[in-house]
């Protein structure tokens, strides 16, 4: 069970970084993006997603944890609309509606 608290935590750390690096992607320069504290954060929690979901892996086969990483897409819609007020339509959410079927599928297999 350690391992599977551990993947879903690797997943909500990575999203906490990616939103991290979506929310330093305003600087006018790239350099600037770089050193941006938003980017170096998100760049630090990115790389501690994948150190978790290594431990993950110790004991969950990439069969069942690699799919439920998808999830990921489902939270990166919805803090891109609610976050960042991008644009979710009919299609976005058919689309998230059959990823969150595919992963309970998955996780139930």
């Amino acid at each position: 069970m350690i391992y599977w608290a551990t993947l879903f935590v690797a997943i909500a750390t990575s999203m906490a970084g990616q939103t991290l690096l979506k929310a330093g992607a305003g600087a006018t320069q790239f350099l600037a993006q770089l050193l941006d504290w938003r980017t170096l954060v998100g760049f630090l929690l990115y790389g501690g997603a994948a150190v978790l979901y290594i431990v993950a892996l110790r004991r969950i086969p990439m069969s069942r944890a690699l799919p439920c990483t998808a999830i990921s897409y489902v939270a990166a819609a919805l803090i891109g609309h609610y976050g960042f007020g991008e644009a979710l339509g009919i299609a976005h959410i058919s689309a998230i509606a059959l990823i969150c079927c595919g992963v309970v599928i998955l996780a139930l297999a």
